[in-house]
């Protein structure tokens, strides 16, 4: 159900916002619809030139998205379902954050509930934003090693096809469309340059 605008005040909003010459300042907010995941907002904005516009944009908790290695030379994937694409994707498992959640204890509880393992080596290589023009989500990226199967918990409805591939393959699976989902793929492109040393690895998380 749409929630009733609210108008902010201007010399609030303009607060803090004079040191970038790009910024936009925020003149009402609304909150046109809420979900179960997301939020939908749809503001009022001065750009930069005076000019006032809208800008509809989903808020999200935030996600992480674990690259789980089996040994040096494989990874752990999967095939999960995607309904608005209505088909399965590979994926490296994720999965967002719950309210007040950390980080770290997100990745650990995805990657027990979506693979069935447990990692003893974590790393936090960072993050990034993967829908800038019309989303607020970030999704942070560990490194998991050292694994431990375990019991799978898995969510009802949460029906996926677990399994290892080598990690030198993934660069031709990206090429032929074979892989299409950019969180992984991103993951694919920081992985590389971890395991050929032309980054280090963050410290132990």
């Amino acid at each position: 159900m749409p929630h009733r605008p609210r108008k902010i005040d201007e010399s609030t909003a303009a607060q803090g916002q004079a040191v970038d010459a790009l910024s936009e300042v925020l003149l009402q907010t609304r909150l046109a619809y809420a979900g179960a995941l997301l939020q939908v907002h749809r503001d009022i904005v001065r750009c930069p030139d005076g000019h006032v516009t809208y800008r509809e944009f989903v808020r999200h908790p935030g996600a992480v998205m674990v690259i789980p290695m089996l040994d040096e030379e494989q990874v752990i994937l999967e095939r999960q379902f995607r309904y608005p694409l209505g088909r399965a994707l590979i994926e490296f498992p994720a999965g967002k954050l719950n309210a007040g959640e950390a980080l770290i204890d997100c990745a650990q509880r995805e990657l027990l509930e979506e693979t069935g393992y447990r990692a003893r080596s974590w790393n936090h290589l960072g993050g990034f934003h993967n829908a800038i023009g019309y989303s607020d989500e970030r999704i942070d990226v560990f490194l998991a090693r050292s694994l431990e199967q375990d019991t799978t918990r898995r969510d009802p409805g949460e029906v996926l096809e677990v399994f290892s591939v080598r990690w030198r393959e993934l660069d031709a699976w990206t090429r032929d469309g074979r892989i299409t989902d950019v969180k992984t793929m991103i993951g694919i492109y920081w992985l590389e340059r971890i395991l050929s040393g032309r980054w280090a690895v963050p410290p132990a998380t």
